[in-house]
């Protein structure tokens, strides 16, 4: 049966000391594959700290650690992987650094024809949505349209950015996306961390049983 799963990614800034705790409640809420960490300053000491900080609370939890645009960083920490959104050529080489023993994504997408090219690159996952993009209650359309395309054509998977209220997870998971994502919807849900996890992926759980279902009623 197929179910998407979460797909964390840190707050656009975090002090890493407070968050530690705070993300080690969240991870142990219910299912969560990644987590991405992203860093709001161009401070690479300070990052690397954040890093050897963040990354273990992951590890602990069986979740994967992913960085966002530093191969150094990545390696130092023992993360399990990167995202790269700055570029192809930074991305291939992510590629020759990590691959096959870690995972390269790739993010920053702003067409199909881009999204395309990049698949023929064997990249670990596509991201569809922007990082630095304002977070609206509900899934950007164009994050909807890319990975319910994307789904249909590609068997690279995908992740697909959801919106700041918890229940926008519903309308990603629909498209099968392999990976539904989470920033705000997390962070700011009014029940804490743990709550957010746990709902959703209720809402997870419900959609893939709705798609089975589907399925079965269509023979």
């Amino acid at each position: 049966m197929f179910r998407s799963h979460l797909f964390l990614i840190t707050p656009p800034d975090f002090d890493a000391e407070t968050f530690a705790g705070p993300l080690g409640e969240a991870l142990a809420g219910d299912d969560v594959a990644c987590l991405l960490i992203t860093f709001a300053a161009d401070d690479t000491q300070a990052a690397q700290a954040t890093a050897e900080k963040i990354v273990p609370v992951a590890q602990e939890a069986g979740v994967a650690a992913l960085i966002l645009n530093d191969t150094q960083i990545a390696g130092r920490s023992r993360a399990y992987g990167v995202q790269i959104d700055s570029g192809l050529e930074d991305l291939k080489l992510a590629q020759e650094s990590f691959q096959p023993n870690r995972i390269v994504g790739v993010g920053h997408i702003k067409e199909r024809h881009q999204a395309m090219e990049l698949a023929e690159l064997d990249t670990d996952y596509v991201f569809f949505n922007m990082l630095d993009l304002e977070e609206h209650e509900e899934a950007h359309r164009k994050t909807i349209n890319f990975a319910g395309w994307w789904a249909e054509v590609f068997e690279i998977p995908c992740v697909a950015l959801a919106g700041r209220d918890i229940v926008s997870v519903r309308k990603v998971a629909e498209t099968k996306a392999e990976f539904v994502a989470l920033r705000a919807g997390v962070w700011e849900h009014p029940d804490g961390l743990k709550a957010a996890v746990e709902q959703a992926n209720a809402i997870l759980d419900m959609v893939a049983a709705e798609l089975k279902a589907a399925e079965e009623a269509a023979g």
